[in-house]
């Protein structure tokens, strides 16, 4: 898994900086992406300096939205959530975690994608946005706890392990798995239903296309952004790392917004 900060360890500037994200990314949580940045010596407040004009303008959020917004592929058959292991009171937290997932992945692409283009050496020109006081969307109710899979029983770890991608060499589970775990019927059946299209050919295409739409959204909002404060880079010989780290979220993220869909929708 790669190394993250927990929210609850946060203090200083980077506490602030997942306050702000908590807000504008208008989820009840911080994404692995940012709580990976900060394990990093001042990668997280060097990115964020950098880029939040546009997230503080809600161009990033909405950019990602749009993108993201006809993303599909043909429905799952409908779950038996009771044979599961799911009670009503239950699938109103699935629909919630599904919906959170749909919502902040995009942004993380959109954050991914400026960022990697700071890296490759780009320096923004652009004006910026007027400050026309955006406000992000109500944030959902906050989240259960993710299971983490080292100290899962064997049948809810292999079945995370089916759902998990590679990290850097080593087994990354996004975070929507994770929290669905905390029901291992369902979870064993997510796993069997959903890892024979992690690279079936309507996925890639999906997921094709919505890199497309993002890629397209990111060159034309870098070109917007303004030049960045004058902070030095943190080192660069760590450059290699985070773009892997930002590899394996490129991939991963797309799958959350596509699978998270096709979850809630089953699930209902």
């Amino acid at each position: 898994m790669l190394a993250e900060l927990p929210e609850e360890a946060a203090t200083g500037v980077i506490a602030d900086i997942y306050d702000e994200v908590r807000y504008l990314w208008a989820v009840p949580y911080v994404s692995s992406l940012q709580r990976h940045l900060a394990t990093k010596a001042g990668w997280l407040e060097w990115s964020w300096a950098a880029l939040n004009p546009a997230f503080r303008s809600g161009r990033a959020q909405g950019a990602g939205w749009r993108a993201a917004a006809d993303t599909a592929l043909p429905p799952l058959a409908p779950f038996d959530l009771p044979q599961l292991g799911v009670s009503a009171a239950d699938k109103q937290i699935i629909a919630e975690v599904c919906a959170g997932f749909v919502r902040v992945a995009p942004v993380n692409l959109m954050f991914a994608g400026l960022l990697r283009r700071l890296l490759a050496g780009a320096r923004p020109m652009g004006t910026g946005w007027p400050q026309d006081n955006w406000q992000p969307p109500g944030a959902l109710p906050p989240l259960p706890e993710l299971v983490d899979p080292a100290t899962a029983d064997g049948a809810t770890r292999a079945a995370l392990m089916r759902l998990a991608n590679d990290a850097d060499g080593t087994p990354f589970v996004p975070g929507l798995y994770r929290i669905l775990a905390r029901w291992p019927g369902y979870l064993a059946h997510l796993a069997g239903v959903l890892a024979p299209l992690f690279n079936a050919p309507e996925t890639d295409a999906a997921r094709s296309a919505l890199l497309s739409g993002i890629d397209h959204a990111v060159a034309r909002l870098f070109a917007e952004l303004p030049p960045p404060p004058g902070t030095a880079m943190p080192p660069k010989d760590e450059i290699p790392a985070i773009l892997r780290a930002l590899d394996t979220y490129r991939r991963t993220s797309p799958e959350m917004i596509i699978f998270g869909r096709l979850i809630a929708a089953a699930s209902k």
